[in-house]
């Protein structure tokens, strides 16, 4: 009796904390709400099915408690049981990878109008790159590396003598504007993520993943890394500052092109 209430009360204290909990996601500022509703669909599902489970647990511990004057039948099978729990339990995973399925497909979709904006991580450090008048990032390699030339930038390149590099300080964007986001990295696993925006992606040595999103207010996020990549992971730390468009072209046009920096490299 005394197992069964416990396990009643592990479930009933899992709901209500649920509810008070004062923990929950930050508002959001990105197009991303789909990856909110993935995820709440996912924790009611799984949820109702741990409720369902710990409590038929409880009533199984109660019903079929030992008495002395009661001895177990032995059934080792029972088909209608089984076809209920497979049809059941196609049907949630159905439930649960749909949703995820959809939100995928847009997230590896990225919209034509969309600007690309290139983001470096380095240990424990942020560095952005953002395309000049010519629309265009030009070419990048780890070898060009150096304390005057962080991001590798190629200088015979001319696709990317226009190029806007932001070394160590904050990324501007303008909202309600799509943003492919380009990741690197050149020495461990980092993990670009502003929480607002939901979304985020491994930036790994030697590849060029990416992601996208829309800043739908203004305002100032932080970043965080969200992989382990070193001991000054904690202070990995970065801010991106979402504006109106005539805000961020008032910003954009004090920065420096990667031309303009060469005479100091």
């Amino acid at each position: 009796m005394a197992i069964a209430l416990i396990l009643v009360l592990v479930a009933v204290g899992s709901v209500v904390f649920h509810f008070l909990s004062p923990w929950w996601w930050t508002p959001i500022a990105s197009n991303w709400r789909y990856i909110d509703e993935t995820i709440l669909i996912t924790f009611w599902i799984t949820g109702v099915v741990f409720v369902a489970i710990i409590l038929f647990m409880a009533y199984c511990v109660y019903r079929f408690r030992h008495r002395p004057d009661r001895q177990a039948a032995y059934e080792p099978e029972n088909k209608r049981l089984e076809w209920w729990l497979t049809i059941a339990t196609a049907v949630g995973v159905v439930a649960m990878l749909a949703p995820g399925l959809f939100v995928w497909s847009q997230f590896v979709t990225v919209p034509a109008e969309a600007t690309e904006v290139e983001i470096v991580g380095q240990q424990w450090r942020w560095s952005y790159r953002l395309p000049g008048p010519d629309g265009r990032l030009g070419t990048s390699d780890v070898r060009n590396i150096s304390p005057d030339n962080p991001l590798g930038l190629n200088p015979n390149d001319p696709d990317g003598q226009d190029d806007v590099v932001v070394d160590g300080e904050d990324l501007h964007l303008p909202v309600d504007r799509p943003v492919k986001v380009l990741l690197r990295a050149v020495d461990v696993l980092h993990d670009f993520y502003v929480p607002e925006f939901r979304a985020k992606m491994d930036m790994i040595p030697g590849s060029v993943t990416y992601f996208w999103f829309t800043p739908t207010r203004t305002g100032t996020f932080e970043v965080l890394c969200a992989e382990l990549c070193g001991v000054g992971h904690s202070a990995m730390r970065g801010r991106v500052v979402i504006q109106t468009q005539a805000e961020y072209q008032a910003w954009l046009s004090g920065q420096r092109s990667f031309a303009q920096l060469e005479p100091a490299r």
